[in-house]
């Protein structure tokens, strides 16, 4: 893990107390990339023994917030990372441990600069779900906006 942004692990689980009840743990923290993980818990299995959506959405969600504090800490003093929306496409039985990989999809400097300039900028984080035997078993894009404290 990036020694710079070490801390975003425990803010995650210290911010979103969902995070350290679900047991997702950080495995990489880089301030555009997220690699975070989730052990194959059998109550979270769905119908068919994987993995349910929900779970599969939350760590990859997850995975993509933590991209938005990594890139944008600076400024949460005067703006909230909220989500506007997701698109998820769910493309294999995931079996197992789940690993989500997450990356900023715009350049940090252009978002920031759209804030500076007292706009509500928006930025896409990709999302990529793989299972035990790294099997992309889902794809995760989230809308992240900056909005401005008043």
């Amino acid at each position: 893990m990036d020694a710079e942004f070490g801390w975003v692990a425990d803010g995650m689980k210290q911010l979103v107390p969902w995070v350290a009840t679900a047991g997702i743990e950080f495995a990489s923290v880089e301030a555009d990339r997220v690699v975070c993980s989730l052990p194959d818990v059998p109550e979270q299995r769905n119908h068919v023994g994987g993995p349910h959506a929900a779970v599969m959405f939350g760590l990859a969600e997850t995975a993509s917030g933590a991209v938005g504090l990594a890139s944008f800490s600076a400024v949460l003093d005067r703006a909230t990372p909220l989500v506007v929306d997701a698109e998820v496409h769910y493309r294999a039985l995931a079996l197992g441990a789940l690993t989500a990989e997450a990356v900023l999809g715009r350049d940090a400097a252009a978002v920031l600069a759209e804030l500076d300039a007292g706009e509500r900028p928006e930025f896409p984080v990709r999302c990529t779900i793989r299972d035990e035997q790294d099997q992309v078993t889902g794809e995760l894009t989230v809308r992240w906006t900056l909005r401005p404290k008043r």
